[in-house]
């Protein structure tokens, strides 16, 4: 069984070394929707009873590992130095520093990666983080998917 949840969050960066608009700073109203995969939990009187993962427990860890921490943050390659230097000149700037150049695919990886090591072993139904999807804009969206 596989249960799918969305939220969404504004976030701004940069693509240094495209060759259009996106080198430029400007931000997006980011979309990431979270497949995991399971056995329908059967425990008797239990809250999640019938469920692969009770919805508000799934939202709770996505919003703990990455949308509370990426939601009106500045995400930023940690070699575009020039704007790195003038992020940290700002006092109290929400920023977020990306190993990698934050493009939707790479920002997808990534979140994969971190919601991966909380959501699997969450419970004892076989719970697998399955797909994470980040719409860019409503008509652009990358998946990220567990290929090992």
């Amino acid at each position: 069984m596989e249960i799918t949840t969305r939220l969404e969050f504004d976030a701004g960066h940069r693509i240094p070394d495209h060759k259009s608009q996106c080198r430029n700073l400007h931000g997006h109203r980011y979309a990431i929707e979270i497949t995991l995969s399971g056995d329908i939990i059967q425990a008797e009187h239990a809250s999640d009873n019938g469920m692969v993962m009770d919805f508000a427990d799934v939202k709770r860890i996505a919003r703990e590992t990455i949308v509370d921490r990426w939601d009106h943050a500045f995400l930023v390659y940690q070699g575009d130095t020039a704007v790195l230097d003038f992020l940290n000149s700002l006092p109290n700037h929400k920023t977020v520093v990306f190993p990698t150049i934050p493009t939707a695919e790479n920002m997808a990886a990534e979140a994969f990666k971190l919601l991966k090591a909380r959501y699997q072993g969450t419970f004892d139904n076989h719970l697998r983080l399955v797909k994470v999807r980040l719409y860019e804009t409503p008509n652009s969206w990358t998946d990220a998917f567990n290929h090992a």
